[in-house]
C-alpha cells in the first residue's frame, strides 16, 4: 500500500470571501501564514507591533503577490489598551479566520503595559483579550475560525496556576512552556464553551515544530548579547527546519474544511519537533476541563474582558 500523500500549501482550498487576521504577520510563520492565505484569495490583515516591520512586510508580500488582498493594520499584544483600540476599529462586516500567532520566546524578565510577566501576558492573556474582543466579528461570519498557535514545548510544563504571572519565581523556559500551555487551554476551553452556547465556532491550536524565525533571537532576546545571538543562529540553522514546513500547522489548521473544532495540529514525527500535520487527540492537557476552566476565570479577571455571549449568546465582550 503506498503512503498517502503529504499535505502542502497546493492542498489549500481557494480563500477568496474570507477575511482573516495573522498577528505577529511580519515576519517567521506568522508571514508565511499570511503569505499563503493571501495566495489563495484572502483579504489578510497584518496584525503587526511594529509598523515598520509590518510595512517592510507588506511590500515583499505585494511584491511578490502583485494582486494579494492585504493591509497592516498595528496592535501589541503587551498593552491592553492596544488590543482595544485594535478591535475597536474593525470595520469589516465580519472576521472569517482570526490566527493567533504572534508571541515571544524565552525571553529575560519583564512586565508588560499592564504589569504581567511578559511571557504570560503577551502569548496568553494578550490573545485571551484579542480573541474575545473580536468574537463579535467572528460570530458575524458564516464559518468562523480561531487558530491558537502553541508549542511543542508545552508538553513539558509544569502548570502552576499560583505562579503564572512570575508571582514566586521566574525562569524564561519554564514560564515560556507554561504560556503555551495556557495557549492549549485556552483553545481547548473555547471550543467547549462554544458548543455548549450552541455556536459555529470552531477554535483550534496547533504546534509548530522546531521552526527558523527570530523568535529566540528578536524583540527582548536581542538585548542579551552578539554571543548570545550568534549560538543561537548557529543551532537554529543546524536542528531547526525552514520556516514554512513551521507554518504547515497553522495553514492546515486554518484551511482543511472538514476538520473538526478543538483540533490540536501537530507535526507528526518523533516528539512533535518536525513532520507533516496531524490531529493529536491523546493529550492530556486537551482533557483538563478543570484547570482550563480555572485559567479561563483568571485571565477574565486579569484581562477585564468576559466572554458574556457564551452563556447569554450576546455580544457583549
Amino acid at each position: 500500500m503506498s503512503n498517502p500523500p503529504r499535505w502542502n500549501f497546493h492542498a489549500i482550498p481557494d480563500q477568496s470571501g474570507r477575511v482573516a487576521v495573522v498577528t505577529g504577520a511580519n515576519s517567521g510563520i506568522g508571514q508565511v501564514t499570511a503569505r499563503e492565505l493571501a495566495r489563495r484569495g484572502a483579504h489578510v490583515v497584518l496584525a503587526c507591533r511594529d509598523l515598520a516591520r509590518g510595512r517592510a512586510a507588506l511590500d515583499r508580500l505585494r511584491a511578490e503577490i502583485p494582486n494579494a488582498r492585504l493591509e497592516l493594520r498595528q496592535v501589541d499584544l503587551a498593552s491592553l489598551s492596544s488590543i482595544r483600540d485594535f478591535a475597536a476599529g474593525w470595520d469589516h462586516d465580519r472576521l472569517d479566520l482570526l490566527v493567533n500567532n504572534a508571541g515571544v520566546a524565552m525571553v529575560p524578565y519583564a512586565l508588560t503595559a499592564d504589569g504581567f510577566e511578559s511571557q504570560f501576558g503577551i502569548n496568553h492573556l494578550g490573545t485571551f483579550a484579542l480573541t474575545g474582543l473580536l468574537l463579535p466579528h467572528l460570530l458575524a461570519a458564516p464559518e468562523p475560525r480561531v487558530v491558537t498557535v502553541s508549542s511543542e514545548g508545552q508538553r513539558f510544563a509544569r502548570f502552576e496556576p499560583d505562579n503564572l504571572n512570575a508571582e514566586r519565581s521566574y525562569r524564561a523556559p519554564l514560564a515560556y512552556v507554561q504560556s503555551k500551555r495556557a495557549n492549549l487551554y485556552f483553545a481547548m476551553e473555547l471550543q467547549r464553551k462554544a458548543d455548549a452556547a450552541g455556536l459555529g465556532l470552531r477554535s483550534m491550536a496547533v504546534a509548530p515544530g522546531l521552526t527558523r524565525s527570530n523568535v529566540l533571537t528578536g524583540g527582548a532576546n536581542s538585548a542579551r548579547g552578539p554571543v548570545y545571538a550568534s549560538a543561537v543562529r548557529l543551532l537554529v540553522r543546524a536542528a531547526f527546519r525552514p520556516t514554512p514546513e513551521g507554518a504547515k500547522t497553522s495553514l492546515y489548521a486554518a484551511t482543511v474544511p472538514d476538520l473538526p473544532g478543538g483540533s490540536y495540529i501537530v507535526p507528526d514525527g518523533p516528539l512533535q519537533l518536525r513532520g507533516e500535520p496531524t490531529r493529536r487527540t491523546r493529550e492530556r492537557a486537551i482533557g483538563d476541563t478543570a484547570t482550563a476552566d480555572r485559567l479561563w476565570r483568571l485571565s477574565e479577571g486579569l484581562t477585564g474582558v468576559t466572554y458574556s455571549w457564551l452563556n447569554k449568546r450576546s455580544f457583549n465582550v
